[in-house]
Parts: structure tokens; C-alpha cells; sequence
């Protein structure tokens, strides 16, 4: 019998994972369920799984970011993105990280078996609905980027996923072993790197980019 292509699934919404494990489980072996986006960095080195279907928000580090700090120490890992933004910003976005996919929860299961397909090849899949153009301009310029977010630092987008965590500044500092004062400088500096008015402006914004939960 053919082996199946092995599959990490990261997504926090457990019952669409348990779905989705199920609907996949004839073509695909799903090795390993996780829920946060630093538990998919934990996973994907310890499994090196075939392809990597993520959401793109989640818990403690968004999908895209975790795609961004995984290419470093694999810089061949596909990743197929499935996610509730129809939004081609989010497209674009993911595809500058290096996604090999961008699918759309609410279409049929199919059009991820195609994306998953796809990425096994080495082929880049984006939902129709949000158009072919998207992968032509991504391949025509695919460093492009287009969110107020892209200038962040990893340190401050660290900083940033903590706090929309709920953390307190004290929390964040102790979490990543620096002074309050410099969490505070990171904030402010984000603040008007993005155009925030304050902290739950940035926030706001974070979540409509996808790079923190609500």
C-alpha cells in the first residue's frame, strides 16, 4: 500500500481539527494535532511532516509568523494556510512568508485536498474565490509586502502576541527576560510604526492583519 503524505494539522478550534482529521484521513495521515502556533514549531521539527495545514490566527504566535521562524531551520517546509479571512491581504501576506496554499474554511473539503495537492508538488493554490491574479502578481513580485505589520521586528512582534494575549507589561518583561521599560518602548514604537492611537487601536488592527487572535 502507498504511503500516505503526512500531515501536521495546527488550528485551536479542536472540533474543526477533528473534522478535518476525518475528512483527510483517506488520502492523508494527519500525524499530530496541535493548537497554538509555538506548539506547530515544536511539532514540525520533531515530525518534519510532508505538509503543515495551519490557521492564521492562533494562540502565542500567528501562523504566519511561526511559517517566517520555521523557513529558517526548514526552509523547504510547505505549509497550506485554511483559514475564516476572505481577504487577499491575508493572501498576499502568506505567500510573501512562503505558503504553498491559502484555502478558505467555509469552501468544500475538496478545494484543500487540491491545495494539499498541490503544495505536495510544489504548486501554490489560493481559494478561486479570491481570484488567479493573486498568484500571478505573488509570482511576478513575491517579496511584495503590503500590511502596516511588516517593518515589526520579531522581538516586537513577540512583545505584540503577548499582550493581546492578555499579559500585563510586568508579565511580558518576565516572559522574555526584559526590563518593563523596554516592553513599554516596544509599544509605543509599534503604536506609531502602525498608526495606533493606543494599545487596543494596535491590538484591533493586529487581529484585522491576522497576527494575533481575539
Amino acid at each position: 500500500m502507498k504511503n500516505r503524505p503526512r500531515v501536521l494539522l495546527a488550528d485551536d478550534h479542536q472540533m474543526f481539527a477533528d473534522g478535518l482529521r476525518t475528512l483527510l484521513g483517506e488520502e492523508f495521515e494527519l500525524v499530530e494535532y496541535v493548537a497554538d502556533g509555538v506548539a506547530m514549531l515544536e511539532a514540525a521539527q520533531r515530525l518534519r511532516p510532508d505538509v503543515i495545514v495551519a490557521d492564521i490566527t492562533m494562540p502565542r504566535l500567528n501562523g504566519i509568523d511561526a511559517l517566517t521562524q520555521l523557513r529558517a531551520n526548514l526552509p523547504d517546509v510547505r505549509v497550506v494556510f485554511l483559514t475564516m479571512h476572505h481577504d487577499a491581504a491575508y493572501a498576499r501576506r502568506a505567500l510573501a512568508a512562503g505558503a504553498f496554499g491559502f484555502v478558505l474554511k467555509h469552501s468544500a473539503v475538496q478545494e484543500l485536498v487540491l491545495a494539499l495537492r498541490a503544495a505536495l508538488e510544489g504548486r501554490i493554490f489560493v481559494a478561486p474565490s479570491l481570484g488567479a491574479d493573486l498568484v500571478a502578481r505573488h509570482q511576478t513580485n513575491p517579496g511584495r509586502r503590503t500590511d502596516p505589520f511588516a517593518a515589526l521586528t520579531p522581538r516586537q512582534r513577540e512583545v505584540l502576541q503577548l499582550l493581546a494575549d492578555g499579559k500585563s507589561v510586568k508579565q511580558v518583561a518576565s516572559s522574555l527576560s526584559i526590563s518593563t521599560r523596554t516592553v513599554e518602548f516596544h509599544k509605543y514604537t509599534m503604536m506609531e510604526t502602525v498608526g495606533a492611537k493606543g494599545m487596543a487601536d494596535l491590538i484591533r488592527i493586529a487581529i484585522r492583519y491576522g497576527l494575533v487572535s481575539e
